[in-house]
Order: C-alpha cells, then structure tokens, then sequence
C-alpha cells in the first residue's frame, strides 16, 4: 500500500484549522460594550461597578500599561436560541500564545460576584445551557491592561516594567465581544480529533496502530460536510469511536495529573497584580471544579491564600468549600515557592512554619510535600528542613532546565549535609505547564528514567507562570488518555496520592547526596544586590529582634510583639520568591523591595532598640556602656546572647611599605598593601604563614564583560571569563585611623563608576575587614573580587541552611565544570590540614573559586583564588539594573578553622551595639560547646510564653552540649519546626538545670522550654 500518511496529517490539519474549529460557535450575535478607566491603582469591585462607562467599539485600543479598565457587556439570547447552550465569547485582544503574560480579566455579575477569569486560553463565560430565549445578558469585566514583558523576541530592554516609566500608550484593540451557540459535538470531534492526530505523530511508523489510527481519522475527515460541519460531526465522531477505545496496554506509563496554575508570586508584573492573577485562576479552578468531576487542581503558596481571604472573600469562600470537598488541594506547605539557595537557616525553616500553620488553621491540611517546580536549583540543607516541618517528600521541575548535564533520575532520594533523605519526584513531562499535548505526554513516557523500576510520573497540568491554570480542554483531553492504546495513561490524583504509589512502587530509589545544583541561572546569586542585602538584613534583625525581644518579656515583662513578628517574617518571606530574591523581576517589584526591606528594617530597630532599654534599665550619669550581642558566639568578653561592657585588648598599626603603600599590623597578622592598593601579603605571625599567592594580589576586583545568550538577569554564560580587565589604577591610597582601628583607603574610578574601599585591621583581631563602597553606572559587565591564595585543596566549605556543602576546586568532570558560579551565605572555607582560610562576607551570594599550579617564576605549589561577585547590570528585564551605591562588607580571615569560618561569618552580619545601661544582661540561653550554634531563641508561637530554642552542629562533626536556660525552666521537649512535641523528645530531660544533647553532623534540634510558671 502507497504511504500517504503526509497527504493525510495535512488534511486534518487544514480540515480542523479552516472548517472544524470555525463551526465551534455556528452562530453569534455582538455585545454591546462600554468601558470605564479606573484612574491609577486598581479599585475595589463595587467601586469597578458604579463607575460610568462610555462605549466602545471592537477594533478599538484600550488600556493604558498596567491599567484597569471596567467593561461592561450586555446583549439579549435570541429567542431562537432557546434551549441550546449559549456562551458569552469575550475577547480583550489576546494572543492566544501567550497566557499569563498578557490582558486578563475577571467576569462579575452585576452584584459584584466573580464568575471566572479570562485569558488567551480561556475567552469564554456560559450563559445558558439552556439557555432561555429573550433573557438579558449583563456581565462586568475587570480588565487588567498588563503589558507584554516577554516577547517573541524575547530579552529586550523595556521600559514597561515600571508603572513611572511605561507611559500611557494603549496596549490592547478589543477583539471579539458576541453571544454564541456552543456546539458540544463539534467541541467533541475537536478533541478527538487532536489527541488521536497528536498520539498518531508519536507512534512508530512500522507500527500497526499508527495506521489504525491514520485510517480512523481518514474516514471521520470523509464523514465531515465541510459545508455543514455542525450536522456531520456525530457521524464523524462515530468513525473515531473504535480507536479510541481501545485500552492502554499493561505495561504503559502512568501519569498523574495534577491540576494546576504555576502562578509567580512575582515577576514581570508587581505583587499587586498577582493578588488579582491568583483571583482570576481560583475563580476559573473552583468552576471547572464542579463542572468536572474527576478533575483535582492544587495550588502551592500559602501566601496566595491569604491574599484571595484578604482581597477576594467571595472566591475565597468558594476555594474553601473546594478545599474541604478534597478537590482543591493546597500544595507544599511553604510561604512561597523560595529561592532555596539564598535564604539563610531560619528563614528557609520559617517558610514551612508559616506555610504549613496557614494550610492547619485554614483548611485543617497537613503537606506531606515541598512543591517547588520552578526554583532554580535546592541547597543540600533543605531536606533536614522539610524533614523537620513534618514533610517527607518534594517536587519540582527546573533541574530539567540544567545545559551541561542531564540528572541521571526522576524518582530518587535526596540526601543532605546531615544525612536526611527525602523522595523526590522531577517530572519527566519536563514542563509545569502541562496541557495534554500528545507530544508532552509521549516524552514523558520516553523521557523518564528510572524504567524497569519504576512506572509512575506526575504531570502538573495548566497554563501557568501567570496564571490560567487547567482548561476544560486539557481535561477533555486526559479523560481520553486514561486508558488509550499507544499512549500513557492518565488519571487525576493529588499530589499526596501520586506520591504515595510512587514510594510504595519504588522503596529503594538511588540515592543522589549533595545539592541539586541547576547549571542555568547562576546570575541571579548576584542580580539586583540591594534586594539582596536587604533580605540578608532582614533575616539578621528578625534573629535581633526575637532575641532580644523574649529575653526582656521573660526578664522585665517586655510585650513580646507575636503578631508584629509573624506579619513581618511574612512580608521577609514573601520577597524570598524565586523570581525577587534572585533578582530576575521587573524594576517595579525591585523598587517596592527596596522600600519594604527599609521600612521592615525600622520596624525591627524599634523593636530591638526597646527590647534591649528595656533589660539595661536606666543608666546613671556615667554607666558603663553595654555592648549587646546578638551572635552565637562570645566576642571581647560579651557572652553570646548576653550583654556587658567590652574587653578589647591589643594594637594595630599602619606604617608605610617600601616601594610605595602601606602594611597593617596588629601582633596577629600583617598585611601589605602595595603602591596599587592591593593585598599582597596577608601573614598569619602566629602560624608563621603566608595567605596570598607568590606573584598574586588579592582584593584585586576584575570586570568582566556580561552578555550571556539568553535570560539577561538570569544567567551568566561562562565565555565571560574569556575578557577581563583588572582594576588596578588609583585616585587616591591613604592610611587612616579610626578609633584605634589602623586602615587603608582606596579610590578607583573605571568606565563611569567608582570604587571606594577602606581595609582595616583591628586590635586583636585576626581578620582583614575590607569595606567596598561601589557608585555603579555600568552596563552588562560584571564586577567580582579576585582573592588567590596560596593554599592546595581540593574541595572547599560553602554556608548553606545549617551547616556547609563541599564543591570541588577541580573541574575533573562536565559536572564540576558546570559549577563555575556557586552560592554560599557567610562564608567560604578553604583548608590544608592545620592551615584554613575563611571569606566572610555580609550581603553577597555569588562566586567562583579556581586553582592553578604555579610556573616556575613563582615556585612550586598551587594557587587557590577565591572570588566573589559583586554586581552586574543586565538590562533585561529591569534595564537600570543595579545602578547607583552599593556597600558591601568583607572579611579575609587567615588560619581560619571551619569553627572561625562560622563564627567570623555571623560576627560581620551581626554588628553589635550599643547601649548605656545600668547592669550587665546574662544570656536567656547559653550552650558551652562553641560548634553547637544557636539559631534562633524566641517565644512560642502559641503565646504560652515558653521559650523557643533553635540549634544545630555547625561544624559536620559530632558535638555534645549542655544548654542551659537563664530562667526558671520547668521541662523541655524536643519538637518539630512548627513546635510540636517530636516523639523521641521523651529521651530528653531537664537535669541540674542543663539539656544534655548529643548531635549528629550537622543535626537541626529545637528545644521547648517550658517556664516556671509563677515567674512567667
């Protein structure tokens, strides 16, 4: 027989394009429209309905950028209509390739209640089925005029990513707006025809039911008149019936579909507009809900919950009844869906406290999941975390995104720092935006990797990134695939029940240990720093302010501000979404951040500033001053969490160098800054130890051009390493003194920035404090400083959520070559044994750390050089990137241990301060082992008054440690992140005053402490 599959393909596509499609709605009639323009900010809906619309035509422009504009459509059913089912079609002016990041709308009835969202994928509003002939049609349209950030030609520079900057040219015509007949059989015939013309593409040629299939759409496109598509379509339908029930063999893969709408909590639109996204795609959700009954749809984010309570009630009561049906799952019990790279140990534990206590409280639902399908790569500490929130099991997709390496599993235990494993689930669909395509489902099937031992994958199915969610077509399509030959099949289930089956059928899934690196998006440890800095702040005054905040409530009747607290951790939360923290929204979403981060930070002074006058007491003329410190570690005879005067001891000195510059001495090392204002000599005198490279500077900062391929803020490709210029021209290098303190200052000016430093050593101390102030006014090039040292290791310490990682100094593989830029908080250690070196640092992320063997010129031995990445300046999507002032602060600890690396690291991001005070302030909770570090020390969050404490072994090797409360405790347990009494507490006891503790490598504890109640 003659191959005509070709001739056949392009029949069905034309056929389907020009005749079937168009027959969907065989007759219509216009609406009459008019619209009113919300000036500014969006209005509330009943504002929306009162204002006075003027009319407007099809064709015509709307929509200022990031404007609201009110429609209001109204029309009559023709009598002839009656009985039949009629849709209102309602068309802003969308391009149907682009849902979520175009126009939207959200339909209400006349009294202000939401009937579904409108979209590119979803114009349509049921009015009757039946309809009723003559019956008034009146609906009201909240019409967002989002403006379209990402186009066709994708990443280029905008001023449309800022309401002050994205002037007022309307974005959109008004398209179609009519009432229509729906003809559900030709809706039908669509749907069969589309998914047996998809699965045939996928099929094997050689294969009997590819031809099956072939033939059966031959004849249904025979059955078709092309001139009366409406009356031929159940007889075409007919000719498909037989192939499309003919079940799934036995040994298909089987897909669970999850409903689903990837909604970013940010990104190229401002939070605001994703209050109203997430309103539009639940009101849409809770409506196919019922219309479907085997449908499920979950959705992440406690944070968007709790938008929809507070600014939608009605579709929030709607998406409460779905809930508690066991239809509308809440998913993954965070916050947000984090970065979970960058925010540091509490931070990342407070986005399950808070995401899981909000699904309790609500809904009464415990996760069992982390679902993360969209951040950009997992730090080796979260599964001590999600294990200790009561979680067990997490998913995400971005790791299929990774350029050099494809992950060798989709079903696996993940192992972190402390040992703690976790089933992990990627989806082999390789999209969060699943729409039932034949072709996303047959390379799911080919694609998934742990076959032979495995045979289940989730598929998270609905238009996402800005909403949408599932259509009632992708669930006219899966009730087709749930058993169909040639194809996997397909059910409904939650994410629980997947996860569930997914274990059982696989109890020893391969294990991969360390952390789930994604070789893409490695800028966005640098984009945007002062949301940064400003999330890193945040998190340290968070730990000030709870601090000190339960100490004075249990030792002066301090108000503990429980409700203060929990809404900022909230709003810090909030802005650790995976598209703000990592700088890779819009120059609107930086520019709120940045006020938000400064007004939580006036916040939380205040809290602290009355917390600690508060235990100091009135002062008398003269008192000494009280030096509070917040950190984990004693420093100049202040105890951790305690306060006292001070005790500083030492000298340092600045003397001039021979050929030009200065050294700094101060007993314990000296350093050398040369005629270029450069580091390079930094000695350790005690160990008798040179720390900077033969022949090498340190401090140097190097610029690099910045152009990767694609995603501007997003990434950096490594070709840019291939031009660099090193900044060595001086304005200005002057010895300073400052309060004992012996410095260096060092101006630089380069393209149109300039470079303030000042590198100080104090008395006593043995670390060179470098202070970088960065006016920044370039464009696409990225700053970093360049630290080579002279040291032979290969793998060093990065922080990480309690506890560090270890990376490779080598490139031995492509997957250490592919991590060329790495995140770490507070540190980076690097040691020989006996002689370790630390780079602390106070808002930065990014790095990358190299080594070289020496040539003869400069002897023997290996060159480490570790640099960190200051800023960059991409120009996409927020094209003034990082332009302006910028302080960073640094430290070079040589001889450091990794104990010095964590205790140094929390000293630069926890600055002491100051307060005159009639008496010194004994520590609530001491511990007496110094790699035993305390986290976090608060109230409960139950307002029992008990006091909360947080610890871990910071070190990776066992510790034992005996914490002592400084209050009259009368029991402890050990409990969950959520302060929940954990089962093997009961071996814990509260004897002689002290909590014995034994812990693992980096094991996480949190103790309850309960307080003698007649001193509470």
């Amino acid at each position: 027989m003659h191959d005509d599959r070709s001739l056949v393909e392009a029949r069905l596509k034309r056929v389907l394009d020009e005749r079937i499609r168009p027959a969907l709605y065989p007759e219509s009639v216009p609406l009459e429209v008019a619209v009113w323009h919300a000036p500014g900010e969006p209005v509330p809906v009943a504002e929306g309905l009162a204002g006075v619309p003027e009319p407007i035509a099809v064709g015509d422009a709307w929509g200022a950028p990031w404007g609201t504009s009110w429609f209001r459509v109204t029309g009559t059913v023709p009598a002839e209509w009656a009985g039949r089912t009629v849709e209102a079609l309602l068309d802003l002016g969308f391009d149907e390739n682009m849902p979520g990041f175009q126009c939207e709308g959200l339909v209400y009835r006349p009294d202000g209640t939401p009937v579904k969202g409108l979209n590119p994928r979803n114009q349509w509003v049921r009015v009757g089925a039946p309809a009723v002939g003559g019956e008034e049609v009146r609906l009201h349209i909240e019409a967002a005029s989002n403006p379209v950030i990402l186009d066709y030609h994708p990443f280029v520079p905008t001023a449309l990513g800022d309401k002050e900057t994205a002037g007022t040219e309307p974005q959109y015509r008004l398209a179609r707006m009519d009432l229509a007949v729906f003809d559900e059989t030709v809706w039908q015939l669509v749907l069969d025809l589309e998914v047996l013309g998809e699965l045939m593409h996928e099929l094997p040629v050689e294969g009997a039911r590819r031809w099956d299939v072939l033939r059966a759409i031959g004849r249904a496109l025979d059955a078709v008149d092309l001139q009366d598509v409406n009356g031929s379509a159940a007889a075409a339908r007919a000719e498909l019936a037989g192939v499309l029930a003919v079940p799934a063999g036995p040994t298909a893969h089987r897909i669970s579909a999850v409903g689903h709408a990837h909604i970013d909590s940010a990104w190229l639109w401002p939070l605001r507009e994703t209050v109203r996204k997430v309103a539009r795609t639940t009101s849409n959700m809770t409506a196919l809900l019922e219309d479907e009954p085997d449908f499920v749809f979950t959705m992440s984010q406690a944070q968007q919950f709790a938008w929809i309570k507070e600014h939608r009630p009605e579709v929030y009561a709607r998406v409460k009844k779905a809930v508690s049906d066991g239809r509308f799952v809440p998913a993954g019990g965070m916050w947000v869906e984090s970065d979970t790279n960058m925010p540091g140990s509490e931070a990342m534990a407070r986005q399950f406290v808070h995401g899981k206590r909000f699904f309790l409280d609500e809904f009464g639902v415990e996760n069992d999941e982390a679902w993360l399908p969209d951040t950009f790569g997992f730090a080796a500490g979260l599964p001590q975390i999600i294990k200790a929130a009561g979680a067990k099991w997490l998913l995400t997709q971005k790791i299929s995104w990774s350029q050099t390496n494809k992950f060798p599993h989709h079903t696996f235990q993940w192992e972190g720092i402390d040992g703690t494993r976790i089933f992990t689930h990627f989806p082999p669909v390789d999209t969060y935006n699943c729409s039932m395509k034949g072709s996303e489902i047959a390379h799911a099937a080919r694609n998934f990797k742990d076959k032979g031992h495995a045979r289940h994958s989730l598929a998270p199915t609905g238009w996402g990134d800005g909403g949408g969610g599932t259509t009632r077509e992708m669930v006219a399509k899966a009730a087709r695939l749930r058993s169909l030959e040639g194809s996997a099949t397909v059910e409904w289930e939650s994410p629980a029940e997947f996860f569930a089956k997914a274990q059982a059928e696989y109890p020893n899934a391969p294990v991969w240990v360390g952390e789930l690196y994604l070789e893409l998006h490695r800028a966005t440890l640098t984009s945007q720093a002062k949301t940064k800095q400003g999330n890193r702040r945040s998190e340290h005054l968070l730990r000030e302010a709870e601090l000190w905040a339960a100490t004075a409530a249990v030792r002066a009747g301090f108000p503990y501000p429980y409700e203060q607290l929990d809404r900022i951790w909230k709003t810090v939360l909030l802005h650790q979404f995976h598209d703000i923290l990592p700088g890779s929204s819009i120059a609107w979403v930086h520019r709120e951040a940045e006020k938000t981060y400064a007004a939580v930070a006036r916040e939380l002074n205040a809290i602290i500033d009355g917390a600690q006058r508060a235990l100091a007491g009135e002062g008398a003329p003269g008192a000494a001053t009280l030096v509070f410190n917040s950190a984990p570690h004693a420093r100049d005879g202040v105890p951790a969490g305690g306060a006292a005067p001070a005790v500083r001891t030492g000298v340092s000195r600045a003397a001039p160098r021979e050929g030009g510059g200065f050294v700094l001495d101060n007993g314990l090392l000296s350093v050398q800054i040369d005629a270029r204002g450069l580091v390079v000599s930094a000695y350790d005198i005690g160990a008798a130890r040179e720390t900077v490279a033969p022949g090498k500077a340190a401090n140097l900062l190097q610029i690099h051009p910045d152009f990767p391929n694609m995603w501007d803020a997003w990434d950096v490709d490594a070709f840019y390493r291939n031009t660099v210029t090193d900044l060595t021209d001086l304005d200005q290098l002057v010895a300073v003194e400052d309060g004992g303190v012996a410095a260096v200052r060092i101006v630089r000016s380069f393209g149109d920035s300039k470079v303030t430093q000042l590198l100080s050593l104090a008395p006593g101390a043995k670390r060179l404090d470098i202070d970088t102030e960065v006016d920044w006014h370039e464009t696409e090039k990225f700053l970093k400083a360049a630290f080579p040292l002279d040291i032979h290791a290969e793998r060093y310490a990065s922080e990480t959520q309690f506890g560090h990682v270890h990376r490779p100094t080598h490139t031995n593989t492509s997957w250490e070559a592919a991590k060329f830029e790495a995140c770490n908080h507070r540190f980076v250690h690097l040691e020989e044994p006996g002689w370790g070196v630390a780079l602390v640092n106070d808002s930065t992320y990014g790095h990358d750390v190299t080594r070289t063997v020496r040539d003869a010129a400069e002897g023997p031995g290996t060159t480490t050089t570790v640099r960190v990445s200051l800023l960059r300046a991409p120009r996409f999507p927020d094209p003034e990137t990082d332009q302006g002032l910028h302080r960073f602060r640094h430290a070079l600890v040589p001889g450091a241990t990794i104990g010095d690396a964590v205790r140094e690291g929390y000293r630069v991001n926890l600055p002491e301060r100051r307060v005159a005070g009639a008496s010194e302030v004994a520590p609530l909770v001491s511990v007496d082992d110094d790699a035993v570090v305390v986290s976090a020390v608060k109230l409960a969050d139950d307002g029992s008054g008990d006091v909360v404490v947080r610890l871990y072994e910071s070190r990776g090797g066992r510790a034992r440690a005996r914490v002592a409360p400084g209050f009259e405790a009368d029991g402890v347990v050990a409990t969950d992140l959520l302060e929940r009494p954990l089962a093997e507490s009961t071996s814990l006891e509260l004897a002689d005053g002290v909590v014995r503790l034994a812990l693992r490598p980096f094991e996480l504890v949190t103790l309850r402490l309960s307080r003698n109640r007649s001193e509470a």
